[in-house]
């Protein structure tokens, strides 16, 4: 079972800058997709970007233009750059793997931006 585990979360101002990480136990070639999500509060958790194996990116439109994911398969990691925060960002983000029969979450990591 491979395991997912996030880092960089954190308090941020708005119009700041964070970068999460996303490092696998072991390989993350069987992994067709990998991603983000977010929940805040009493929200429902939302999708926020994801990349497939062979690069191919989309994001949530709230995010687009701002946030960068990105898979580095050497590293086992995958990262989600997020650029110019705002206050509605603020939420948990869990990483996601997708493979064909297997659906991998990790911990969570906090993200709050406030002034």
């Amino acid at each position: 079972q491979v395991q997912l585990v996030e880092s960089g979360g954190g308090l941020v101002q708005p119009g700041g800058s964070l970068r999460l990480s996303c490092a696998a136990s072991r390989s993350i070639f069987s992994f067709n997709t990998m991603g983000w999500h977010r929940q805040a509060p009493g929200k429902q958790r939302e999708l926020v970007a994801r990349v497939w194996s062979g690069g191919s990116r989309n994001y949530a439109d709230s995010v687009k233009g701002r946030f960068t994911i990105s898979r580095d398969n050497i590293k086992n990691t995958v990262y989600l750059q997020m650029n110019d925060l705002k206050p509605e960002d603020t939420a948990v983000y869990y990483c996601y793997g997708l493979s064909a029969n297997a659906e991998t979450w990790g911990q969570g990591t906090q993200v709050t931006v406030s002034s």
